[in-house]
């Protein structure tokens, strides 16, 4: 109980802190990340890595489709509260569809029965949500052992960790066992993109940045980015 309490408190503090304003210098803690994101590097290179090559080599594909159907389940209910809170009424309904359709007909998720039904898989969080009440994204922000994030995601990231369906699992031994399993298989689907950046960029930490930056940023606008930019130019001139 006390752990919640502190993650709770550290949460708020990061969106106050993250509704001061979006700094023009997305990444003044540059020099932390920096030292967070090779951390990471060696992490992923000599445990992550291994672990996850080998349960993708080793595991079969069905196995592990299953295992990605059944957290996309779970997430789906994450999806489903967040975009009401957008307002997002219809979107929000048909992920709860989602939710209910595979939890039951798909086995507790293991098989994707709604997308064949046409209910269509959205990706909200609550870092989101509160980019869509106007909270800025704050300062960029390296996760230890997560990765990319900024101020607004993180505190997004520890309140949707709150509403996790794997934390209403009692036995907790079975619940950080499925936190464990999807943390692997997780590292598992990103293990060639994460060989594409290395070979493609010459500064693996500033691509890794930007494109997570110009993502959140898409998503949070819901892929309007180029009209919002426009109308927030229309605005300035107005303003001459």
């Amino acid at each position: 109980m006390k752990e919640i309490k502190i993650i709770i408190n550290f949460s708020l503090i990061l969106i106050l802190n993250s509704c001061a304003s979006s700094p023009d210098d997305p990444d003044p803690w540059e020099g932390m990340n920096r030292g967070i994101y090779s951390f990471n590097e060696g992490f992923d290179e000599y445990v992550a890595h291994p672990i996850a090559g080998t349960y993708k080599e080793y595991a079969p594909g069905f196995v592990r489709a299953g295992v990605y159907n059944f957290f996309s389940n779970l997430d789906d209910f994450i999806v489903f509260i967040n975009g009401y809170l957008q307002f997002k009424a219809v979107q929000g309904t048909s992920d709860l569809g989602r939710f209910v359709v595979n939890s039951t007909i798909g086995i507790f998720g293991l098989f994707d029965v709604a997308t064949y039904m046409g209910l269509v898989k959205h990706n909200e969080d609550f870092g989101q949500t509160m980019g869509y009440w106007g909270v800025g994204d704050g300062p960029y922000f390296v996760i230890p052992f997560i990765g990319p994030s900024s101020v607004r995601d993180t505190a997004g990231w520890v309140a949707d960790y709150q509403i996790d369906l794997i934390q209403e699992v009692e036995d907790r031994n079975a619940r950080y066992g499925l936190v464990a399993l999807k943390y692997i298989h997780m590292k598992s689907i990103y293990l060639d993109a994460n060989e594409i950046a290395r070979q493609i960029s010459l500064d693996k930490y500033s691509f890794i940045r930007d494109a997570y930056l110009q993502r959140r940023q898409s998503l949070v606008a819901d892929g309007n980015v180029e009209n919002k930019k426009e109308e927030e130019l229309d605005e300035d001139l107005d303003d001459l």
